[in-house]
């Protein structure tokens, strides 16, 4: 090759670096997007859903509700590290937020739910939860004339499981979390983060967090195994459960052990605790836990607490949610 036809092939070589370096700076600053407005939804149908969602009837001793473990007026998750299902019973996995669930590509930690409507045969019939079973609720339901009305105005067939599912599923599309300050910066107004929380959003990008965590709901669009560099399941030795398997309970692959959906962080400001085994009680916590076990870093307090500053910034707003202090 001559040396011109070498000077040519560096600067191609050289040109294409300088692209593909400006598409990684592009797909950082754009990977995270507000979070859109609601669905529109059919207002009697949502209402519906709501009180369904509020109704004890959906549990074998009506002593639990959706709401019972999902407070929508602090973080749409349960504010105890297991949730108390039917008798006392106690959960085994965290319970997810409730916000912005219709963004999740599929439902609960291991995604064994395509959707919100097949997301709610889960807690129904899981006997630590409701420990119910639809004839039952289905019965109940059609004994309360108020509500048997409800039904047979929206449905034709009335009260069935499927628009028992149906209901809930669009009471939950409503529950978004919007108008977040880090949307608004992202929107134009320079003025809605502060410096600290810049500064957060830039280590969260470069310290390569936004891999994961990314989208409308910064996370709940992908599986990651818990413990990437280190494994985070050799510390908790003989207290594994099935629970900690992941994804490996919905397809018996042994790759999809300690595989898990990535939760997104727009309430995790609000969250009293973490992971899908409550073992981190702050966001701090949290943040040094992914650290060292995702990315293999060991993170100074001043990166933790900006870290930490930038996903306050990410939760938004919802009439049912209390107002946030920032």
């Amino acid at each position: 090759m001559t040396l011109q036809g070498m000077s040519l092939r560096f600067s191609q070589l050289a040109t294409l670096c300088l692209a593909m370096a400006f598409c990684g700076v592009l797909f950082a600053n754009n990977a995270i997007l507000p979070v859109p407005e609601a669905q529109e939804q059919q207002p009697e149908k949502v209402q519906l859903g709501d009180q369904l969602f509020h109704d004890v009837r959906l549990s074998s001793d009506n002593s639990i509700s959706c709401a019972s473990c999902h407070d929508l007026a602090h973080n749409g998750a349960d504010r105890r590290p297991f949730s108390v299902g039917v008798e006392g019973a106690l959960g085994r996995i965290r319970a997810p937020s409730v916000y912005n669930s219709q963004l999740n590509h599929v439902q609960f930690w291991d995604g064994k739910a395509p959707d919100l409507e097949t997301q709610v045969d889960g807690p129904v019939h899981n006997p630590v939860e409701m420990a119910s079973n639809w004839d039952d609720i289905v019965t109940k339901l059609s004994q309360d004339p108020d509500r048997l009305a409800q039904f047979n105005a929206l449905f034709v067939d009335g009260i069935t499981p499927a628009n028992i599912r149906s209901a809930l599923a669009s009471f939950q599309r409503t529950l978004m979390l919007t108008n977040a300050p880090f949307d608004r910066w992202l929107q134009g107004d320079e003025n809605a983060i502060s410096a600290e929380e810049h500064r957060g959003y830039e280590k969260f990008r470069d310290l390569g967090c936004i891999s994961c965590h990314q989208g409308a709901n910064v996370g709940g669009n992908m599986f990651a195994r818990m413990g990437s560099l280190e494994n985070y399941f050799e510390q908790k030795g003989e207290s594994i459960n099935r629970a900690d398997l992941g994804r490996f309970n919905v397809t018996g692959q042994e790759h999809h052990r300690y595989v898990f959906k990535v939760p997104g962080l727009r309430t995790a400001s609000l969250n009293s605790f973490f992971f899908h085994d409550s073992s981190a009680e702050t966001l701090e916590d949290a943040i040094v836990i992914m650290a060292r076990f995702q990315l293999g870093r060991e993170l100074a307090e001043t990166d933790i607490t900006e870290l930490a500053a930038f996903i306050r910034s990410l939760t938004g707003e919802h009439p049912r949610l209390n107002a946030v202090k920032r």
